[in-house]
């Protein structure tokens, strides 16, 4: 292989799906046009050039990493509930009773930075060993600039979503690189190995990095601290279960009284308990199946 799979923006959520499952990413071309791209560019703009650059070689010395992009963009909110992405969360994530939102992230790579070291995302659950077959993770990186090698396209090494080796036991003449136009989105899982690379150009390359993962896990971007509660009662109900408002599994995240927590939101407007139907793939189905025949 010498290059990265790519499939055109018609490609179906369950086929997508599919191929995370067997490759364990995939590039899908020109899912979003430039106008959006332009839109997030607008409103993101005077939070990237304060952003301070990374603190050390993981995060990068040359990178900057701009967050809470729910409170501070509408536009990326429209990224980040994009249909096609959606379908394949709900897919990829399906066996598990929900599925929330991990971190929001724009990822600015400066000229001069160097490769990034080879990682697992999944890691960060502090290196928890989860099954091959178990998925805790979907994740996004969208070109929000040209995505070029040169520019530091991110690396991916293929096949190393299975199997144990560790990422360090990986070559760099192992990685290749997901070059992609603007508007376009490298979908990946949380087990296979990839990084940043160096940024060998005079531009600078900038990725937005959403990530979903299941909803019984911590997330990685603390939702409820970066989107502050009177931004939160602008948003529609969808966008606040997908960055925290729902329950992850039975039990799991309840508010107050065993309340459903969109009623820390939306109040007496919400039912009181939580509805086990609303529960995401066949775990979710067990669960309300559970409930309903017990006493």
């Amino acid at each position: 292989m010498t290059a990265l799979n790519h499939v055109p923006a018609a490609t179906s959520p369950a086929e997508l799906a599919d191929l995370l499952r067997t490759d364990g990413y995939v590039i899908v071309d020109n899912l979003v046009p430039d106008s959006l791209m332009d839109a997030i560019d607008d409103e993101l703009g005077p939070y990237l050039d304060a952003t301070p650059m990374g603190y050390n070689a993981m995060i990068g010395r040359k990178t900057r990493r701009t967050g809470a992009l729910v409170a501070r963009s509408a536009a990326c909110r429209r990224l980040i509930q994009n249909p096609s992405i959606l379908g394949v969360c709900g897919d990829f994530l399906g066996h598990a009773s929900a599925f929330q939102l991990m971190l929001t992230q724009v990822i600015s790579i400066e000229p001069g930075e160097s490769d990034q070291a080879l990682h697992r995302d999944q890691n960060a659950f502090d290196f928890y060993p989860f099954p091959d077959d178990y998925h805790v993770q979907c994740n996004t990186l969208w070109a929000m600039t040209d995505y070029t090698a040169e520019m530091g396209a991110t690396r991916v090494v293929p096949g190393s979503q299975v199997g144990d080796k560790k990422p360090t036991d990986y070559a760099d003449d192992e990685c290749l690189q997901a070059e992609m136009s603007r508007g376009s989105v490298l979908i990946y899982s949380g087990k296979i190995v990839h990084s940043g690379a160096a940024n060998r150009s005079e531009k600078i390359r900038r990725a937005i990095n959403v990530n979903y993962c299941v909803g019984w896990v911590r997330q990685e971007e603390n939702q409820f601290l970066s989107v502050p509660t009177e931004v939160a009662r602008t948003l529609d109900d969808d966008l606040l279960k997908l960055i925290g408002y729902q329950e992850g599994a039975w039990a799991m995240g309840y508010f107050r009284d065993f309340e459903d927590p969109l009623r820390a939101i939306r109040g007496d407007a919400v039912g009181y308990g939580f509805d086990a139907t609303n529960l995401n793939g066949n775990a979710g189905a067990a669960f309300a199946e559970q409930l309903t025949h017990s006493e």
